[in-house]
């Protein structure tokens, strides 16, 4: 298992869908976070389709993978320590050490030819 550490507005927005997501099901048995109204009523249910996620990430013209990029940065802005990186987030270092050189250009070495 690995565990990722929420930020306060991604904690805040999960809490609300929590709300949101008893109020629309309060029968809801499906332990998924992410659920639709057709995924919602057994455990055994995917969480949610890709179509539906795509939708959710069309609206705000974004891409899945953008936001996490994005995420990644913000980490490496606040941390500059790639092994953090690698280790909060799931990443392999060498990718790690890419964000910390894009967030901290200053810091980085010079390349060896």
């Amino acid at each position: 298992m690995h565990l990722v550490y929420l930020d306060a507005l991604s904690t805040d927005r999960v809490a609300d869908w929590l709300r949101e997501r008893r109020r629309r099901w309060p029968q809801a048995t499906n332990p998924h976070l992410l659920v639709t109204s057709q995924t919602y009523r057994h455990p055994a249910s995917p969480q949610i389709s890709y179509g539906a996620m795509r939708a959710v990430f069309d609206q705000i013209e974004l891409l899945p993978r953008q936001v996490w990029a994005d995420r990644i940065l913000d980490e490496a802005r606040e941390s500059a320590d790639p092994v953090h990186l690698a280790r909060l987030l799931g990443i392999h270092p060498s990718i790690a050490v890419k964000y910390v050189h894009a967030a901290h250009p200053d810091k980085a070495l010079p390349r060896i030819r």
